[in-house]
């Protein structure tokens, strides 16, 4: 019998999964489509404090947050790195004097060790104000961090696989229920239809935390979570320096233009209430307008619809706090314990972020403990991710490292590996000497080799785990060359 048994496999139930077996406790994980499928691959990808979230009192989430970011960092330095952040004063909304509070209790509450503090900008003369419109002037410049989400997903799925965790994707959660004070949890999916027994459940089923509570678990009427659609585009590069924006919209609510794999910038996000399945969220004609209108008050190179290379929407599961609009509710996470050891408990998780998921594992296992019973100390924070074993301001040097090993491999397709894959890199490439040894071609530097190894040691099912979750190369390969990926691909099965 299992300790615990994950339903989902988002930020959260990876995170949890991963810190539960590395304390001791025998874990397994499902995951009904493939990992970071939902809301996970759908965010602006930053770790951040949530500077916005301080308008609303969100101290301890900040807080939280803040500290979180070099944590992540040092863990994962391939797939995390810092970014400065430029927000323009606009004339009109958000006083200058209230910027600059802000980020100065942004600055004291982070526990900053490694990232610069604020500092103002003369826009006229700094070269983060060359593709703006005339009549920005004061700028304050900030930090946070950027992350590869998806990847920061998979590998705290593969870590957790590392330490003996059983990872099950593309396998719902057909019912669980409650027998001889533990549970009974039905499976389908990859190798067929089975049951397995666990002591404890934890749902992080993200957008489909209640739909699990209701027609899995058997607990009619439940309502906890808003639907928030968040939604993003990705245009042709607007600028060239590698600064991020943080723009203020005149209806009170931000977004964001961030350099995006080298040759884009991304635009997000939206906040608008969500009514339907989580399945079937896609950009609407609003969404994408908005973003268009928002970005042009500010660039002064117009950005079209033509510009738009790939749009992607997510839901965002927030906890429910009867806040009035979109953008106001809490970003906070909850954790709410049904059930206990006598009868089989149930963790179920409500919110939270990237941002904040490994604090948020930390005090699901709380709960779990509180329930199982104590076995391992808490030990993430000084851990790092599969591939990251190496210092956070180091990323250059391990990318002439991995060039000493592959000397006649090019410079640009060493970087993106290490960049995806870190210091296992080298396991990827294994014994090859140079490209010619990569096997077949799918476009944009991707190979036979790199797929493989994806598809035996990352998860990938199909060309779009590969294309869009493992590797972001979607926005570079072409159809035909996808339609030869998905085609290698089911050859494997």
């Amino acid at each position: 019998m299992l300790d615990i048994f994950v339903i989902g496999g988002g930020i959260n139930g990876a995170s949890v999964a991963r810190d539960a077996v590395g304390r001791g406790y025998t874990v397994a994980l499902a995951e009904m489509n493939d990992l970071a499928s939902g809301t996970s691959s759908a965010a602006t990808k930053l770790i951040h404090g949530g500077l916005r979230y301080l308008e609303h009192y969100e101290f301890r989430l900040v807080h939280e947050a803040l500290a979180e970011r070099e944590v992540l960092w040092a863990a994962a330095p391939h797939i995390i790195w810092p970014l400065r952040f430029v927000l323009p004063h606009h004339k009109g909304l958000r006083p200058a004097v209230v910027l600059r509070a802000g980020l100065a209790m942004y600055d004291y509450m982070g526990g900053r060790r490694l990232l610069p503090p604020t500092k103002t900008l003369d826009l006229k003369h700094d070269a983060a104000g060359k593709p703006l419109k005339p009549g920005y002037g004061l700028a304050f410049e900030y930090s946070d961090c950027w992350v590869n989400d998806a990847r920061f997903v998979v590998l705290n799925a593969r870590d957790a696989a590392d330490r003996g965790a059983e990872v099950h994707v593309r396998t719902k959660v057909v019912s669980a229920r409650r027998e001889d004070g533990a549970w009974t949890v039905s499976l389908d999916g990859e190798g067929g239809r089975r049951e397995v027994r666990a002591r404890m459940l934890v749902n992080a089923s993200g957008p489909w935390v209640d739909q699990v509570i209701s027609d899995t678990l058997g607990k009619t009427g439940a309502h906890n979570v808003r639907l928030v659609q968040g939604s993003h585009i990705v245009v042709k590069k607007l600028y060239d320096h590698d600064r991020c924006y943080f723009f203020q919209n005149s209806d009170g609510r931000i977004f964001f233009a961030i350099p995006y794999e080298d040759e884009f910038t991304l635009i997000g996000t939206t906040d608008r209430d969500y009514q339907g399945d989580p399945k079937d969220v896609v950009i609407t004609a609003e969404e994408t307008d908005y973003l268009i209108r928002a970005a042009n008050e500010y660039f002064a190179r117009t950005v079209t619809r033509d510009d738009i290379v790939w749009s992607y929407s997510g839901v965002r599961p927030l906890y429910d706090d009867g806040a009035s609009a979109a953008q106001e509710a809490t970003r906070d996470y909850v954790l709410k314990v049904d059930g206990d050891a006598s009868n089989g408990a149930v963790v179920n998780v409500f919110g939270g972020k990237l941002t904040t998921s490994r604090r948020l594992a930390e005090s699901v296992l709380e709960k779990i403990e509180d329930v199982l019973g104590k076995k391992g100390q808490a030990w993430t924070r000084e851990s790092t991710l599969p591939g990251g074993d190496f210092g956070p301001k180091s990323f250059d040097a391990e990318v002439r490292r991995l060039g000493l090993d592959y000397p006649d491999m090019p410079t640009s397709l060493l970087k993106r590996l290490m960049r995806l894959y870190g210091t296992r890199a080298r396991m990827l490439l294994g014994d090859a000497k140079s490209v010619d040894d990569l096997g077949q071609n799918f476009g944009a530097d991707l190979h036979a080799v790199e797929v493989v190894y994806l598809a035996e040691h990352e998860w990938a099912r199909t060309a779009d785990d590969v294309l869009w979750r493992r590797t972001k190369l979607g926005l570079k390969v072409g159809a035909e060359d996808a339609a030869r990926l998905e085609a290698f691909l089911r050859a494997r099965k």
